[in-house]
């Protein structure tokens, strides 16, 4: 009997030909299983970021814009200010003989002293030292300064800058020679010539002050850049939530 022939059954009725009907098996066979794996990842967002630190670099807000101006203008002022006063009390106090200037009652006089080291009068002796790890912190404050995205680290950075070139100046400059002059110190507190606390000058003040503000700045998780330690906060939180997820 040929395959497209057509059938007669016992009542009478004539069956169509199949022709090319696909027996049952084929046709199950011809459909795509669905793979029960991928149809939950599917449903679950499989295109989404499977990595915590690009979802929180996606919610990392903007950062703030770059802060090199106030930079700019802070270390130029201070530095300005250190060498200017210098000037004036080796010019009136030292040159002329005189004797230590007492101001606000006592609680400060200018009496100028030559030092050798380092700030407030600390490390004498080694003054090309102290000269060649200036120039070092001079250059690298330089090659932070278009990053800073912080007014705080701004400002701190630019008076460690004045500090370390106002001092940087004096041991190139003054005598007895290049990378071995002394440093001008004249600000005396309770006591002239140090007596209760060590003779320093406006760039040591700058160091000391800006140096706080940087610690400052640090404590409080605000870098540099003005972003980087909320980048990491955030990764962090990603990563621990996605181990919880995990281990449940």
């Amino acid at each position: 009997m040929l395959d497209n022939e057509p059938v007669s059954s016992e009542r009478g009725d004539v069956k169509p030909p199949t022709g090319d009907a696909q027996p049952e098996s084929d046709r199950s066979a011809s459909v795509d299983p669905v793979d029960p794996v991928n149809a939950e990842d599917s449903v679950n967002g499989a295109d989404a970021p499977d990595s915590a630190d690009e979802q929180a670099e996606a919610a990392q807000p903007p950062l703030p814009a770059r802060r090199i101006a106030v930079f700019a203008i802070v270390a130029p002022l201070a530095l300005a200010i250190d060498i200017i006063s210098k000037v004036l009390v080796v010019a009136n106090l030292e040159a002329q003989n005189k004797p230590p200037l007492k101001l606000l009652g006592g609680l400060v006089y200018f009496d100028v002293i030559r030092n050798s080291g380092a700030a407030f009068s600390t490390a004498t002796g080694m003054t090309w030292i102290l000269s060649l790890v200036a120039i070092a912190v001079v250059v690298a404050l330089i090659v932070i300064a278009p990053r800073l995205r912080s007014t705080g680290w701004a400002i701190g950075l630019g008076l460690v800058l004045a500090g370390a070139l106002g001092n940087l100046v004096d041991r190139i400059f003054r005598s007895p020679g290049p990378l071995r002059g002394h440093v001008v110190d004249f600000i005396s507190l309770f006591w002239p010539n140090g007596e209760h606390y060590a003779v320093f000058n406006f760039a040591d003040a700058c160091i000391c002050v800006g140096g706080a503000l940087i610690v400052l700045m640090a404590i409080l998780g605000r870098d540099y850049d003005g972003g980087i330690s909320r980048r990491r906060k955030l990764a962090e939180q990603g990563a621990g939530g996605r181990s919880s997820g995990s281990s449940s």
